[in-house]
């Protein structure tokens, strides 16, 4: 975990690719695409059985070392249209004692009742203090932005020809693009500039880039 301060807010960046703000007791989650294990399946690509219950262990991890009272998806909770994962998804809702909001993404597809149903809050974006929550990267006048929609990666050196490529926190001057929470997801490699700081994370730990 790394703890940043933007705004003169404080947030944590966790191993898992979720973001904790600590003065509103909210965790930030982008991408878990939801949903796409059984897609998968259902056009016949193998998919082991454990991965199924990854999102599920890794909030579970999260709710663990925080008090959260309030659950931010910034888009792309489900990868396509409803299947079985909704049904596991539902129970785990009704075990919240958090709010939960949808800032809707290009794969939510499902209506937006069926989420209002269970008690998820869904919106097109959301703005609270001095930031701006999106699906998509955008720079909003006046405003810090927290999104998801990339699936940010980096690439980096090792030792000889041995190249590794990461998921990482993507923060620039305006925006920070949070890595996709979801399994299977893959990664858009970006090409940092100067005043850009990059923050991966190996599943265990963060790591700033160039931090000295």
């Amino acid at each position: 975990m790394k703890q940043i301060k933007i705004q003169q807010q404080n947030f944590v960046l966790h191993s898992s690719g979720a973001i904790y703000w600590i003065e509103k007791a909210t965790l930030m989650l982008a991408d878990p695409h939801l949903g796409k294990i059984a897609h998968f399946r259902k056009n016949g690509i193998a998919v082991p059985r454990k991965a199924e219950g990854v999102f599920y262990n890794k909030v579970a991890r999260i709710v663990d070392q925080f008090e959260i009272k309030r659950f931010l998806f910034l888009g792309d909770l489900f990868h396509s249209y409803q299947n079985n994962e909704w049904y596991m998804f539902s129970s785990w809702v009704k075990n919240q004692k958090a709010k939960i909001i949808l800032v809707e993404g290009n794969h939510d597809v499902i209506p937006a009742y069926k989420f209002e149903k269970i008690g998820i809050t869904v919106v097109k974006e959301l703005i609270e203090e001095y930031f701006y929550f999106s699906h998509f990267p955008s720079k909003k006048e006046g405003y810090f932005t927290f999104c998801g929609h990339v699936h940010p990666g980096i690439k980096l050196k090792g030792s000889g020809l041995q190249k590794l490529k990461m998921p990482c926190f993507f923060n620039s001057t305006y925006q920070m693009i949070l890595p996709a929470f979801g399994a299977f997801t893959g990664l858009h490699i970006l090409i940092p500039k100067k005043e850009d700081k990059i923050y991966v994370t190996t599943g265990k730990e963060v790591i700033e880039i160039g931090e000295n």
